[in-house]
């Protein structure tokens, strides 16, 4: 596994451990279809949550949220529909949000983390 796929995954354990300190109930990681993947699936309240985790050791390339754009929100949004399609009871009924969790530092374990909700 390269260096970056260590460090991506080590940024989602502490974006997953986060989100259940808050309350999120944390339903599924990295889960894929054809169109791509959700990196957490997680429900806060009556909303089903779509959360993308970016993980950096600075922002000299521009911060983790820069990463998340208008295409990449829609495509987040359509693969939080596929999620709910095949998850129909009780996701059909939950209101769908997406949410980015950034994590800048050189230990992901240590990283400041921020958190935005319901980007639109």
């Amino acid at each position: 596994m390269a260096d970056k796929d260590v460090r991506g995954r080590a940024g989602e354990d502490r974006a997953t451990a986060y989100l259940r300190e808050r309350g999120y109930a944390v339903l599924e990681r990295n889960w894929r279809c054809a169109a791509g993947e959700i990196d957490i699936v997680a429900t806060q309240g009556e909303d089903l949550v779509v959360v993308e985790v970016k993980t950096r050791r600075s922002v000299g390339f521009g911060h983790p949220f820069d990463a998340v754009d208008a295409r990449k929100r829609d495509r987040l949004w359509r693969l939080g529909c596929a999620w709910a399609r095949e998850h129909p009871d009780p996701a059909r009924r939950r209101r769908l949000r997406i949410d980015v969790v950034g994590i800048t530092g050189d230990d992901p374990a240590t990283a400041t983390i921020e958190h935005l909700e319901d980007l639109r």
